[in-house]
């Protein structure tokens, strides 16, 4: 959830950290910090609570006229201890000689705290990181050769817990030292100069060759080498990998905001993901990295789909898919659940997994909890070198491209174009037809320009936001595929306008939420003309009769429930199975319309980080 970078080589340290910080912000954005060494094997530390900006004013007023060749820093999304400059990374150890960034949780911090503090060491923050800091140090001093390398690994032989960090030496000041365990790590290769981070994105600008650390890995990086050892000392060989993404696919362009543009890039993002899988002709999909054979992919009898959040909604929509055209029962579990019971897998089952960064560390374990039980595993992701993606016995790649906006748009739907994609699969390989196959794949193909025509409504969903930007809560209903739209337009308005909202199936609200309707309770209706319609119809009366304010997302040309509604959004019309790819995206651009009337920064939502790595 944090954000790390690390540098050594020619160019100057300052810019090279505060640029990749500024690139993890939406990573962690509490408090973030620097530490330098110079060539006179200086320490320097720069630790600001609030936004990178805040930061690089600090180490710009400070060390304006230094130059730094080697530095590692750090932005920071609280867990252990509160938004404060002595809880912000860097931590420094006691002799002042060390410092060191942490991405994770470690869990036995209070056994270890204890053990140090009886060794006389004195604490300043309220953290766990600062632990490890003080135990490196600990080691180090036990170092007849003052090896830095020596010292991180036997302390990270006591930790328990989660980590990704990068520590720097006044002693040893040619080189970092960055390990990893359950939280990701990159190197990044360059020209007499090396990078570490916690996402490519931090390294772009620089280099797009790359290693991905494993868990329990070390790597001592120097400007002109690397060296990548397990914690035993052996030295490991690792694979140089060329990210495909570039740094024009992070920058803004002609947008305010990250999620704006990757709200209007999903008709390419969704066209990406078509590109090379859809064979018309033959009404098929073509995969590349399920590693299965078809006669072991009709031999699954059962498909179970575990993620968080956003991702979880999208799971939802592909057990309607698949159970539709697959023919093959699906059950979604979010992953956080899956991980702490005892889930019953057996021969002929089928995990999938599902997340954007590849990093989730609840879907990460849900994972490796199947794999233990001996049941083939396929990750859906977004970035091809994830944890999720390398474990994962087979993938399907989502290609939205890099999202940065914490708030996931473009991701979910592509990941519902992936289950789309994957349900047409199944069932061609099953009972579906030729022709079936066909028109699926047509109409499916057509969807990125039907999005496009719901983008250009912008100005009318901008006059809804601010007809009610300041209602207190919201209730989001749909029926069938769309009952998973209307929890994920729910949780867009609750994670960047930070206003009350409930998804329901729209059958339900006679079961509760019905007594929450008043004439200052906007009801957002999704009611595309489909088997479901007229139940919804029926549903719009009710909220209607109880004096409820109706927002409806209905098929074009419905002019039937208007006089019963008060605000619509059309989409084009397209097959019930494929309605979400659309009913989503009014919503999306709703919320953020009534987040930015609201003054609110939509890419960086409070107390949110994109990538959820600690539990």
């Amino acid at each position: 959830m944090c954000g790390i970078v690390g540098y050594i080589g020619m160019r100057d340290a300052k810019e090279v950290l505060l640029e990749g910080l500024a690139r993890l912000e939406y990573r962690g954005y509490d408090s973030a910090g620097v530490a330098f060494l110079d060539n006179e094997n200086n320490l320097y530390v720069e630790k600001q609570v609030g936004k990178i900006s805040v930061l690089r004013n600090a180490v710009f007023r400070r060390f304006h006229n230094k130059c730094f060749s080697l530095g590692i820093g750090h932005t920071r999304w609280a867990t252990h201890g509160g938004v404060t400059q002595e809880n912000a990374h860097p931590h420094v150890s006691a002799s002042g000689r060390i410092a060191l960034v942490h991405n994770g949780i470690i869990e036995n911090y209070m056994a270890l705290k204890q053990y140090l503090v009886k060794e006389g060491y004195h604490f300043v923050s309220e953290t766990d990181t600062e632990v490890l800091v003080h135990l490196i140090e600990d080691f180090y001093k036990r170092e007849g050769n003052r090896n830095l390398q020596s010292a991180v690994m036997e302390a990270l032989k006591l930790v328990e817990g989660t980590y990704g960090i990068a520590v720097i030496s006044v002693d040893e000041p040619y080189k970092i030292v960055a390990a990893r365990n359950g939280s990701p790590l990159v190197i990044g290769i360059g020209e007499k100069e090396m990078f570490v981070a916690s996402d490519v994105n931090a390294l772009l600008a620089y280099t797009r060759h790359v290693i991905y650390l494993e868990d329990k890995e070390l790597v001592v990086l120097k400007s002109e080498r690397y060296k990548a050892y397990d914690l035993d000392y052996q030295r490991i060989d690792k694979e140089v990998v060329k990210v495909e993404w570039d740094i024009n696919a992070i920058e803004l362009g002609k947008h305010e905001t990250y999620m704006e543009k990757e709200i209007f890039e999903q008709p390419e993002a969704i066209r990406n993901a078509l590109r090379g899988r859809v064979v018309i002709e033959e009404g098929m999909v073509k995969f590349g990295g399920l590693n299965m054979t078809e006669e072991e992919i009709r031999r699954i009898s059962r498909i179970v789909i575990t993620a968080c959040g956003t991702s979880w909604h999208a799971a939802l929509i592909g057990k309607y898919l698949i159970e539709r055209f697959g023919e093959i029962p699906v059950e979604v579990d979010y992953a956080s659940e899956f991980r702490y019971r005892n889930p019953i897998l057996k021969e002929g089952d089928l995990v999938i997994v599902i997340s954007q960064s590849g990093e989730t560390a609840d879907t990460l374990e849900a994972l490796r909890e199947a794999k233990r039980k001996g049941v083939r595993v396929l990750g859906l992701t977004n970035v091809v070198g994830s944890t999720i993606a390398r474990e994962s016995d087979g993938g399907i790649y989502l290609h939205a491209g890099p999202e940065i906006g914490v708030a996931s748009t473009k991701a979910f739907t592509n990941q519902v174009v992936s289950l789309i994609l994957f349900a047409i699969y199944l069932g061609r390989l099953k009972n579906m037809s030729l022709y079936e196959g066909q028109r699926l794949l047509k109409e499916l193909s057509l969807v990125p320009e039907k999005i496009q025509q719901i983008l250009e409504q912008q100005d009318t969903i901008k006059k809804i936001a601010e007809k009610y930007h300041e209602a207190k809560n919201f209730l989001y209903l749909g029926r069938g595929v769309n009952y998973p739209v209307a929890l994920e337009g729910a949780l867009k308005l609750k994670e960047i306008s930070y206003i009350h909202a409930e998804g329901y199936p729209a059958a339900e609200m006679k079961h509760g939420p019905i007594a929450l309707i008043d004439e200052f309770m906007p009801v957002v209706f999704i009611a595309p003309r489909d088997a479901l319609y007229e139940k919804v119809v029926s549903n719009i009366h009710e909220v209607k009769a109880r004096h409820g304010k109706v927002i409806a997302i209905l098929s074009d040309k419905d002019d039937h429930v208007l006089r019963y509604v008060d605000d619509a959004l059309y989409i084009p019309q397209t097959m019930e199975e494929f309605s979400p790819l659309l009913t989503v995206v009014p919503l999306q651009m709703m919320a953020y319309h009534i987040a930015r009337i609201k003054g609110l920064d939509v890419d960086k939502p409070r107390n949110l980080a994109k990538s959820v790595t600690v539990e």
